[in-house]
């Protein structure tokens, strides 16, 4: 079993939930509806079905660079991988569907990832998929509030666009975890960038609409966070792969700061649930 969470980098899974719920609550929907929890389980089978294809489709590299990983090093078929995250995939599209969301929005999100997981590896421009894949997912969450209607999906958009953003300076970090190499200072500049715009649109929004004490509380553990790791990003080696771990568990900040003017109990639990994410990434690791 254990090879099998591996693969799918189950550490990270927790912020496909908190994704969804984020998404769901500021198009509209109540917490309490039971298809909010069809759509997270929607949402973790699409998560886990592209991570096990990403490694599926990654073998080649993996045995070269990688042989530790569960597919190179025998633990996990790769045929059977191919077949076990398609399967998540399809499964878990039916059931977004099924529950009411954007034919079209879960179209592109299954789309995107299937994308990025072919071609990754020989388009360096691929990191924007990986940030359209979450955005994505906030969207298809959005759009099943009310089915059939782009009312969802206009009410999360620039809360989706700021995710989308601080996973592609995510991705920009872990690229370079495998090198053992220091971030370049252009890059690190776009990626410090990319990683705000969470931080940003929060400031945006407060200035012209007001907000919550906790918004200005989430507001600043984004804000150390963020600084936090892009400053060890320049250390390189083993330290990348610690900042990029700390930005992974921060996308459960990166919701609770959207919805702490919606649910502040949710947004405590999700501040929460950073450290935690940080600690079972010791036991799978997130990347």
């Amino acid at each position: 079993m254990r090879p099998w969470l591996h693969l799918a980098r189950i550490s990270n899974l927790p912020t496909a939930w908190t994704n969804v719920t984020a998404a769901w609550l500021l198009a509209g929907g109540a917490l309490l509806d039971a298809r909010l929890a069809w759509l997270i389980l929607a949402g973790s089978l699409i998560y886990t079905g592209g991570m096990i294809l990403n490694d599926a489709a990654d073998v080649k590299f993996d045995r070269e660079h990688r042989k530790e990983r569960p597919i190179p090093s025998g633990k996990v078929g790769v045929r059977t991988a191919w077949a076990v995250g398609g399967g998540m995939l399809f499964v878990g599209g039916t059931i977004a569907l099924g529950k009411g969301a954007s034919p079209q929005i879960t179209g592109l999100l299954l789309g995107a990832i299937l994308f990025y997981d072919l071609y990754h590896k020989q388009w360096a421009g691929s990191v924007i998929i990986m940030g359209a894949c979450r955005l994505l997912l906030y969207l298809m969450a959005a759009s099943a509030v009310v089915p059939y209607s782009a009312a969802g999906p206009m009410l999360v958009l620039p809360y989706a666009i700021a995710l989308g953003c601080y996973i592609v300076g995510i991705t920009l970090a872990a690229r370079l975890e495998h090198k053992n190499a220091a971030l370049p200072i252009p890059a690190a500049m776009l990626a410090f960038a990319l990683l705000y715009t969470p931080a940003v649109l929060c400031v945006m929004r407060f200035s012209s609409q007001g907000g919550s004490p906790l918004q200005l509380v989430v507001l600043g553990v984004v804000a150390l966070l963020v600084a936090y790791a892009t400053h060890i990003l320049r250390q390189g080696g083993p330290a990348i792969g610690k900042a990029v771990g700390w930005l992974l568990a921060g996308i459960a900040l990166v919701d609770a700061l959207a919805i702490s003017n919606v649910s502040v109990p949710l947004a405590l639990c999700f501040v929460a649930l950073t450290p935690l994410l940080r600690l079972w990434q010791r036991w799978v690791a997130a990347t």
